[in-house]
């Protein structure tokens, strides 16, 4: 494989894999550091890229493996989730407050979810997988992907509730 058909072939989701990374590093440095670490590794294996059915997806699970490694070490115990995707330039002043503000209620829940659960919306609603792709990335059957999903979806949308409901101060 030469080097632009190695480029050819990750382009498509390069950014995803950025962006997967700085969802669960959160710093857009550490984000770009595993990016560059998994092409190097993808490179690395160009040989074999071949033989998998989805690149895309093989690329995604190093990302997740990658980047959990590094939450689990020394250097990395102070990250955390955080959201930084949502735009929308078109609404008015007061609709982007209230949109800011409900989508940092939307971070910190997501932020307890379970880290799968976390993962899946990521993959999911954020990065607009297949429930095959995360299923194959995630190491899960489709049936699990979904009802974890579900239950994701769920715990937000029943906290975001209670959150409107009862004010700020009683989440």
């Amino acid at each position: 494989m030469t080097q632009f058909e190695f480029v050819e072939l990750i382009s498509p989701f390069k950014d995803k894999v950025f962006r997967l990374a700085k969802r669960l590093l959160v710093s857009t440095d550490e984000a770009q550091d595993a990016t560059q670490d998994i092409l190097l590794k993808l490179w690395d294996k160009k040989v074999n890229l071949k033989n998998y059915s989805s690149v895309e997806a093989f690329a995604m699970t190093m990302t997740k493996n990658h980047c959990l490694d590094q939450l689990k070490s020394k250097r990395a115990s102070n990250l955390t989730l955080v959201h930084s995707n949502y735009r929308d330039n078109a609404s008015g002043l007061e609709q982007k407050v209230e949109d800011r503000d409900s989508w940092s209620w939307v971070e910190k829940i997501m932020r307890e979810l379970p880290e799968q659960q976390r993962l899946i919306i990521q993959l999911r609603d954020i990065e607009s997988y297949e429930f095959e792709q995360i299923a194959e990335i995630l190491n899960m059957n489709e049936t699990a992907v979904r009802v974890a999903l579900s239950r994701a979806r769920k715990t937000i949308k029943e906290k975001m509730i209670k959150t409107h409901q009862y004010g700020i101060g009683n989440y």
